[in-house]
């Protein structure tokens, strides 16, 4: 190769001369290149980009210190990652099917998608519940809801997420109960709540209590979980909720770091070891179209959140620096136009998480823009990353893009950003602070907006929507949620109401808003609460009445 200076003569000729010359004569596509964070993508990429001198520091190896190259010495050669296809709509008895389905095809984990009232800490025969029961999830209010979402699904062998937020504390409390009137010790379930409040507040809305309080329960499920569910990752601090509301990719991981250090401060201070809770934190991205980028952005967020737990907190294990992380391809990035060009976008975005070294995923199905997924779509989307698993090739080498300079230099680039957009956060007081000063509200509005014209005037193509258009009509797709259900289930509820031991319902409950009113741990009351007949609303709603309820400020 000769020398640096060598190299810096030839690439300068190169770039002066043979390049420039050629695109004087013959163009090229646009006048510049670049991807959604703003970065400009050069022609060419040489060594003089990523020297050989920062390879330690900077990449390392796999399953070691910064983690750039993986999390893990044996990537996919060892173990493939976990197929999780989200899944949840309708009656708890409808979801049971469909996840009974999906593992029979060969996915490998549960997700649960839970319907807004749940999610809001709602029954479903609250008022404020009609018309959303059972649509974007499964309806859960009780332990029956519960048993009958699980019945026939062994909780010792599969593997279950749940996004759920504000009731996080409640639908694990479900879950650990169900594990024991099934036989299975608590200590053996296996899974991942969401838990992950504070994107919440500024992406998607689903928040109850105002931050503190929430903070609170959060870092009480951190402590009891410790003690009792080893197994079991405490929280997924999701950036994909950051990035589907209009992020770039550098402030998806930007933000969603920034709130996993307000996690991690919330815990230290309540007297947890870094080293306890830290090797139960995950995190979920999203992964878009531009190849590179998602790839790169990955490898620079498993460096940062590295160098942050070692350097900054001060922790000694590597599990504790470790960032693992579940994927979801990108929801925003589907169109109703041509959707069979939607499996084409979900395969390039779960190539990006493979190639990038994701744990687990989910692969969107074509037909979300019109509709909940059908069963053909969603055999489709799994049968894409079963693909990739066995005949792409990608899962043989560990980091195979790894020591492209291209690749190497977006990473420098994506963590470069990230740091910027983090010490602003920091500067601010922290991401509750700058939540109240609705600084990530206004980076990702701007960041959408920009986006959105960037679509309408053509500068950014999308296949099927502004170019490439073909005459067709868009026909909402067969499979919906019947609107009985909401009925049904309305009716059920009222008959487990009826049947409970109403004086044993109501002591419960006191018990959660005594113990909320304190300092004791809400886990072990929350349990005893969902054991002894108490719904998701009760629970929520006592909880509310002693922490009270979030209102955001107006911020012009």
């Amino acid at each position: 190769m000769g020398t640096e200076k060598e190299l810096e003569k030839k690439f300068s000729e190169w770039k002066e001369e043979t390049y420039a010359s050629f695109k004087e004569s013959r163009g090229e596509r646009k006048e510049s290149f670049g991807t959604s964070s703003g970065f400009r993508i050069d022609p060419l990429y040489t060594p003089l980009h990523s020297p050989d001198s920062e390879y330690l520091e900077k990449s390392g190896f796999p399953g070691c210190y910064p983690f750039t190259r993986g999390v893990y010495p044996t990537l996919y050669r060892g173990r493939l990652w976990t197929m999780r296809q989200y899944a949840g709509f309708g009656s708890a008895a409808e979801t049971n099917a469909r996840f009974k389905y999906l593992l029979e095809k060969g996915q490998t984990g549960l997700s649960v998608a839970f319907d807004l009232p749940t999610q809001m800490g709602l029954d479903s025969d609250d008022e404020r519940s009609a018309g959303e029961v059972g649509k974007v999830g499964v309806a859960i209010d009780s332990m029956d809801d519960f048993r009958t979402l699980f019945s026939g699904i062994p909780l010792d062998k599969v593997s279950t997420s749940m996004t759920i937020n504000s009731t996080a504390a409640i639908l694990l409390a479900m879950y650990a109960a169900l594990a024991e009137e099934t036989g299975v010790p608590v200590s053996g379930i296996s899974g991942t709540i969401q838990n992950d409040i504070l994107k919440e507040y500024y992406a998607r809305g689903t928040y109850i209590y105002p931050p503190e309080e929430s903070m609170r329960i959060i870092t009480d499920i951190f402590a009891w979980c410790r003690e009792n569910t080893p197994r079991w990752n405490t929280i997924s601090i999701s950036g994909y909720h950051i990035r589907e509301a209009g992020s770039t990719a550098a402030e998806e991981v930007a933000f969603t770091l920034s709130d996993a250090v307000t996690y991690i401060e919330a815990a230290l201070t309540t007297g947890l070891d870094i080293d306890e809770f830290a090797p139960r934190l995950s995190f979920f991205f999203g992964v878009h179209n531009n190849l590179f980028e998602e790839v790169a952005k990955f490898r620079a967020a498993r460096r940062i959140y590295a160098r942050i737990m070692k350097e900054r907190f001060g922790a000694r294990k590597k599990k504790s620096m470790m960032l693992r992380f579940h994927s979801q391809t990108a929801g925003c990035s589907l169109t109703a136009q041509q959707i069979e060009n939607n499996v084409v976008r979900v395969t390039i975005q779960a190539l990006a998480a493979v190639l990038g070294g994701t744990q687990s995923l989910h692969t969107n199905s074509k037909d979300e823009a019109l509709t909940l997924p059908s069963e053909d779509s969603v055999l489709t989307a799994l049968r894409t990353q079963q693909l990739l698993a066995t005949e792409a090739g990608v899962s043989e080498s560990i980091d195979p893009l790894g020591g492209s300079y291209f690749i190497e230099k977006m990473t420098d680039d994506l963590e470069e950003r990230i740091l910027e957009l983090m010490n602003k956060v920091e500067e601010m007081g922290g991401m509750i602070k700058a939540i109240e000063q609705h600084f990530p509200q206004r980076q990702i509005e701007k960041s959408a907006y920009r986006y959105q014209k960037e679509i309408e005037s053509g500068d950014r193509v999308i296949v099927g929507v502004n170019k490439y258009k073909v005459d067709e009509s868009i026909v909402q797709a067969d499979f919906s949620v019947d609107e009985e259900v909401e009925k049904r289930h309305v009716a059920s509820l009222a008959r487990f109401k009826k049947s409970r031991d109403s004086a044993l319902v109501e002591n419960s409950l006191e018990e959660v808003e005594k113990v909320a009113s304190g300092d004791d741990n809400l886990m072990p009351p929350i349990i005893r609460a969902v054991k002894n007949g108490c719904t998701v609303g009760e629970i929520s709603g006592r909880l509310e009445k002693v922490f009270g309820r979030y209102k955001p400020s107006v911020h012009i």
